[in-house]
C-alpha cells in the first residue's frame, strides 16, 4: 500500500515507520504525500489508541532530501511548505491520539520538525537533534520555530537554529526536548513502556488533554477556564469515566476501552 513508509497496527498501536534507509529517511514527495495519508487512516482506525512513529535504519530522518529539491527549482519553498510539510505537522498536532517519536537515530531539518511535533519522545542515545537549515542559508520550518522556543526558551533555541548546533539525546532530555532516553539497544522496551501505557488509557480523555493544553498556548487564562469546564463535560459523559468511577468503587484497576 505505502512505497516509502511501513505501517503495523496492533493491539491498539500503529507503527509508521518511514522507509527509506538508504538516504537517512529524507524526505521525497512520496514520503511526505505518504505521511499525510497514513496519519488520516490511523486518525479514522477506531481500534488505534496510540500512534509511534520512527525512523528505518540508522536514522529518524535526515530531513528534505537535497538531491531532489535541486531538481524542482522552478517551485517556491512555500508551495512545498504548505503542501508537504505543513498538513504532516499540523495532522499531527490535532490527532485525538497521543503520538509517540521513536527517536532511533539523528533528526536533522525537517526530521527535527516531525520529532517536536510529537507528544512523547523517546529517544535512543545516539540520536541527534539538529536544526540544520542554517547551513544551507535557510530558515527554520515546518514548525520548529512554533515548538522549539516554547520547549528550551529563547535564546537556547536562537542559538540551535541560527548556529546549527547539533544537541545530542543527553543533552535534549537536560533541556525537556524529550521525555526519556535509553540505549539504542534497549529503545523498544522504553518505547514499549509508554505505548503500553497509552493502549491501555482513556484515549478521549487523552486527545482531549492534548487539545487543551495546544489550545493554552495562544488562550488567556479567562478562555483556558472556559475550555476546561467544556472539555470536563465531554470528558465526564464517556464509557471511561464511568469505568474508572465504577473501578475506583470496586477497589479494581480500571478497564478504559478508549471511548
Amino acid at each position: 500500500m505505502y512505497e516509502f513508509l511501513t505501517l503495523e497496527n496492533a493491539d491498539g498501536i500503529a507503527t509508521i515507520t518511514m522507509n527509506r534507509p538508504e538516504v537517512y529517511n529524507a524526505f521525497n514527495d512520496g514520503l511526505t504525500f505518504e505521511l499525510q495519508a497514513v496519519l488520516k487512516s490511523v486518525k479514522k482506525d477506531k481500534s488505534v489508541r496510540v500512534v509511534v512513529v520512527t525512523g528505518a535504519g540508522k536514522a529518524f530522518s535526515s530531513g528534505q532530501d537535497l538531491k531532489e529539491a535541486v531538481s524542482q527549482t522552478d517551485r517556491p519553498f512555500s508551495d512545498s511548505i504548505h503542501k508537504r510539510y505543513n498538513p504532516i505537522i499540523k495532522a499531527i498536532r490535532k490527532m485525538p491520539k497521543p503520538v509517540i517519536c521513536r527517536l532511533n537515530g539523528v533528526a536533522a531539518g525537517a526530521g527535527c520538525s516531525l520529532a517536536l511535533a510529537c507528544d512523547i519522545i523517546v529517544a535512543a542515545q545516539e540520536a541527534k537533534l539538529i536544526e540544520v537549515f542554517i547551513n544551507i542559508g535557510l530558515v527554520l520550518d515546518s514548525g520548529s520555530s512554533y515548538f522549539l522556543p516554547r520547549i528550551v526558551g529563547y535564546h537556547k533555541a536562537f542559538e540551535m537554529s541560527a548556529m546549527g548546533s547539533r544537541v545530542t539525546a543527553e543533552e535534549a532530555l537536560a533541556l525537556g526536548m524529550v521525555n526519556a532516553v535509553a540505549p539504542l539497544q534497549d529503545l523498544d522496551d522504553l518505547v514499549k513502556q509508554y505505548t503500553g501505557y497509552f493502549a491501555g488509557a482513556p484515549t478521549k480523555a487523552v486527545g482531549l488533554i492534548k487539545k487543551m493544553l495546544n489550545k493554552s498556548y495562544g488562550s488567556s487564562l479567562n478562555e483556558v477556564l472556559n475550555y476546561e469546564a467544556k472539555y470536563q463535560d465531554i470528558a465526564g459523559s464517556t464509557h471511561d469515566h464511568q469505568e474508572g468511577v465504577q473501578a475506583f468503587m470496586e477497589k479494581r484497576p480500571p478497564e478504559f476501552k478508549g471511548y
